[in-house]
C-alpha cells in the first residue's frame, strides 16, 4: 500500500520553467545583482500598479528599508496590529522607534479603523509621537484601506502596508501596493507565500524620492551616479571624466540586495501569479463549502467586503473548549494522519521581548482570534483529493 504524502500548510510550486529560468542564469555572466534583477523590479511595478519596486532579501529587510526610508527613529512610534509576524512590529524597533500594538478583528485577525484609533490615542497618553500605521492584510484579506487611509489623514500619519500574505489581491478596485490608499508596500517571497524566490522581498512605492532612498538603502546605501557624487575631488580626472572606480556612501545602508538566481525564479514565478491566485480562490471557496456541516465547532475567518483576497492562508476558527480538546492534541491527530497545520500568529505582544518593554496589553480581539486560530494546507499545488483528505481528517476529529 503506497503512503499518502504528507500535506503541509504551505509550500511551494516550482515547475520546469522555474527551474530552467535559474538555469539560465547560473549559465550567464551574473548571479548576484544584474539584468535579471532591474527585470524583477520592473516586472514586479508592472504587476502591482506601483510606479517602482524595490527588490531585497526578504519581507523583514522590506519592512526595514521602508523604516529606515521614512527617517522613524527614537521618540516616533507605529502602530501595528497584534496579529502578525513579529517582523512587522520589530522594523519599528530595529530603527529605535516605539511600538503600540493595535487590537484586531476577532473574526478576522485584521487591524480595523476603530482598532488603529485606539492604539494611536493610548501611544498619545503615553507621551509618544504616532508617526506611522504598518496595517497587516493576514491570510490575503486586506484591511479597510480606504478607512485606514483617512485616518492616516486625520492624524498626519504615513501608512506603509505589510502586504507580505496579499500579493494579487484587489480592494475596491485597487491592486494590493498600487499606492491608491498608502505611501509603501512590502512583499514577501518566502518559499510559502504566493510567489515563490527562496527567500526574498520588496517595497513599492509611487514616491520617486523614497524609491531612490531605498535603492540607496539596501546596497550599503552607495552610489555610482556621477550627479549625485558630493566629491568631486577624488570623483573626476583633470578632464573632468569620472573615475571608473570611484563610488560614494551617501548613507549607512545595508547589504540587502537580491541575486540574479533568486530573480530569474522570481520573474517565472510572477508570470504564474494570476493562476495561483486564481487556484487559491478556488480552493478556499472549496473549503467553505466542504467544512460547513462542522459550523459552529468550525468555521472560516469572516470574509471582508469590497475586495477579490489574493489568499495566502486558509484559516479556521475552532472552538476548542467545546470541542473538549486542546489546540495542540488537534493539530498533533492530524500530522498523525498526514495533515500539517500551522498557528498564525501568537500576538507579537505576548512575546518576552515585547512583554519585558511594555507589559502585556489588554486586546480581546487579539486573544479571542489567537485562541481559535489554525492555518489549513493552501497552495496552487493542492489537487482536490488532497483537499479531501484534509476535510475527512477534520470530520473525523472534530465529530469525535
Amino acid at each position: 500500500m503506497t503512503e499518502l504524502p504528507f500535506l503541509p500548510y504551505g509550500r511551494q510550486s516550482i515547475d520546469e520553467d522555474d527551474i530552467a529560468a535559474v538555469n539560465a542564469v547560473l549559465r550567464s555572466d551574473y548571479l548576484t545583482t544584474g539584468p535579471a534583477s532591474v527585470r524583477f523590479d520592473e516586472m514586479l511595478a508592472q504587476t502591482t500598479g506601483a510606479r517602482h519596486a524595490i527588490g531585497c532579501a526578504n519581507g523583514t529587510a522590506a519592512l526595514h528599508l521602508a523604516a529606515l526610508a521614512l527617517g522613524l527613529g527614537p521618540g516616533d512610534c507605529v502602530v501595528v496590529p497584534a496579529i502578525t509576524f513579529t517582523a512587522t512590529a520589530n522594523a519599528a524597533r530595529f530603527v529605535g522607534a516605539q511600538v503600540e500594538f493595535a487590537d484586531v478583528d476577532p473574526s478576522t485577525g485584521l487591524m480595523r479603523v476603530e482598532d488603529a484609533r485606539a492604539a494611536i490615542t493610548r501611544a498619545q497618553a503615553r507621551g509618544w509621537k504616532v508617526r506611522a500605521l504598518f496595517p497587516v492584510h493576514l491570510a490575503g484579506q486586506i484591511c479597510d484601506m480606504a478607512g485606514l487611509g483617512q485616518l492616516a489623514a486625520e492624524y498626519d500619519l504615513v501608512m506603509v502596508e505589510d502586504a507580505c500574505h496579499a500579493i494579487g489581491g484587489v480592494f475596491e478596485g485597487h491592486r494590493v501596493g498600487d499606492g491608491a490608499f498608502s505611501t509603501m508596500a512590502v512583499f514577501s517571497f518566502h518559499p510559502v507565500k504566493t510567489i515563490a524566490m527562496g527567500e526574498g522581498g520588496a517595497i513599492v512605492t509611487n514616491n520617486d524620492d523614497l524609491a531612490q532612498k531605498l535603492r540607496d538603502l539596501r546596497a550599503h546605501g552607495i552610489t555610482r551616479d556621477p550627479q549625485r557624487f558630493r566629491r568631486p575631488d577624488l570623483a573626476f580626472d583633470a578632464d573632468g571624466k569620472t573615475n571608473p572606480w570611484h563610488y560614494e556612501m551617501l548613507d549607512l545602508g545595508f547589504n540587502y540586495r537580491l541575486s540574479d538566481i533568486a530573480c530569474a525564479l522570481g520573474l517565472s514565478q510572477l508570470s504564474k501569479l494570476p493562476a495561483f491566485v486564481a487556484r487559491r480562490a478556488q480552493l478556499v471557496a472549496r473549503y467553505d463549502r466542504l467544512l460547513a456541516p462542522l459550523a459552529p465547532i468550525l468555521f472560516p475567518t469572516n470574509r471582508c467586503p469590497r475586495q477579490n483576497p489574493g489568499w495566502h492562508l486558509y484559516v479556521a476558527l475552532v472552538d476548542f473548549d467545546t470541542l473538549g480538546r486542546t489546540r495542540a492534541q488537534v493539530m498533533d491527530s492530524l500530522r498523525a494522519k498526514g495533515i500539517g497545520t500551522q498557528v498564525h500568529y501568537i500576538p507579537v505582544p505576548h512575546q518576552p521581548y515585547y512583554v519585558d518593554l511594555y507589559g502585556r496589553p489588554d486586546l480581546p480581539g487579539a486573544e479571542s482570534y489567537f485562541q481559535r486560530c489554525l492555518s489549513l494546507p493552501l497552495y496552487p499545488d493542492l489537487d482536490d483529493a488532497d483537499q479531501d483528505r484534509v476535510v475527512d481528517a477534520l470530520f473525523q476529529e472534530l465529530r469525535r
